[in-house]
């Protein structure tokens, strides 16, 4: 293109194409690891912020209300929603689940959480007052973005959850919401499943609001809980020293278990991804009940097990399953409630985490999670920033 003459974008046939242009919203230091060995530590860190980012505009400066504006917009479409289905895969999968129990538990609309891999070549039954949620950080999964079509064109109200502005699965949703936190280098996902689980969340509150299902107290009270996320964030990674020392212990491991109950089965599945992802250490994630169909047999004094054992009302069951890990010899590795004295003494390594609504204990006990992948993967000499065998951004099947 010469200076001075308009840009001309043409196909392989020389015919003109139209174009738009979009302007990027980020800075060259979001570009660069600054004080951080890689990426992906760097991203970790960054979570109070892009959660804040996340929750901007959002959330009323009185920290009463939240509103989305795609929600807002299309209220009589989730108002009489028949079902949701939510399709995605990998990471944005595991949020998937957590924006399952939370749809379900606010506003009482059934969900069905569905691979888009599988979703895809299935014939599914999709109804025209069924709403499609859409979730990818990169918005250009192959897999999700034909789940996108395939729904389309059943006559569903398609909503997308992406990161990247402007890409294709946004373009091709009937309404939306942007994440807003920023590039993500880091081929691990990490900030961008907290963007993710944020904007489920307040998803679910403003449906639970346009169905008049729960009190405006109950929305505060939930709001003014989501809002101290990030500052309970800051505290976990003041625990990033610890868990690098102990993370080397288990540099040995062959396998990982993964353990968690309700909101913290998903939060359980994404730290044993993450594991496999950066350290090649096999890692498989359950829920805690279901260790006594099968799993448990694999447990030894050579099996770690991670739980996820905060406070809530299945605390006294993972307490009982942890008790079954320990007579076997297992050695776990908790993540515990702040002021804990039952698991704490029980573990054999332990990490708290602040006090929150079962609601939002995904977003604090990911964090430590992401930490002990990420140091036990430095341990082992792997390159954390680009994994082996994997892309950023699946867009062929």
């Amino acid at each position: 293109m010469e200076r001075g003459k308009e840009l001309r974008v043409v196909d392989f046939m020389n015919s003109k194409k139209s174009h738009s242009i979009q302007h990027l919203e980020m800075t060259i230091s979001q570009l660069e690891k600054g004080e951080y060995d890689h990426f992906m530590l760097k991203e970790i860190f960054e979570q109070p912020r892009t959660i804040r980012d996340c929750m901007r505009g959002r959330i009323n400066i009185e920290e009463n209300n939240v509103v989305l504006s795609g929600v807002i917009d299309n209220i009589e479409k989730f108002r009489n929603a028949r079902r949701i289905i939510i399709v995605a895969c990998g990471t944005s999968w595991h949020s998937a689940l957590i924006g399952e129990h939370l749809i379900e538990s606010l506003c009482r609309i059934p969900v069905e959480v569905e691979y888009a891999s599988e979703f895809r070549y299935r014939n599914p039954v999709i109804y025209q007052d069924d709403i499609v949620i859409a979730i990818s950080q990169s918005g250009e999964t192959a897999d999700t973005l034909a789940a996108v079509e395939l729904s389309r064109s059943k006559g569903a109200f398609i909503y997308g959850i992406c990161n990247a502005v402007g890409s294709s699965i946004p373009r091709n949703t009937d309404s939306g919401s942007y994440i807003h936190v920023g590039p993500e280098i880091g081929v691990a996902s990490t900030k961008a499943f907290t963007g993710q689980v944020t904007v489920l969340t307040m998803l679910a509150l403003n449906i639970a609001k346009v169905k008049e299902i729960i009190t405006q107290k109950d929305i505060e009270k939930f709001v003014f809980e989501l809002s101290r996320i990030p500052e309970k964030i800051e505290k976990i990674l003041e625990m990033s020293d610890k868990i690098k020392r102990f993370s080397r212990i288990f540099t040995y491991a062959k396998n990982f278990i993964y353990l968690g109950r309700g909101f913290s089965y998903p939060a359980a599945l994404e730290g044993a991804l993450k594991l496999k992802e950066i350290s090649y250490i096999h890692a498989e994630g359950y829920p805690a009940a279901e260790m006594k169909h099968g799993p448990i047999a694999l447990i030894d004094s050579e099996m770690p097990v991670v739980v996820i054992a905060t406070k809530n009302n299945l605390y006294e069951k993972v307490v009982s399953n942890i008790q079954e890990i320990k007579a076997r010899k297992g050695r776990v590795i908790a993540v515990v409630t702040e002021g804990d004295d039952i698991v704490s003494k029980m573990a054999d390594y332990y990490i708290q985490v602040p006090d929150t609504h079962e609601y939002f204990d995904p977003l604090l006990s990911v964090i430590p999670l992401q930490l002990l992948a990420y140091h036990i993967a430095v341990t082992k000499g792997r390159d954390v920033d680009q994994p082996r065998n994997l892309a950023k951004s699946v867009t062929v099947e």
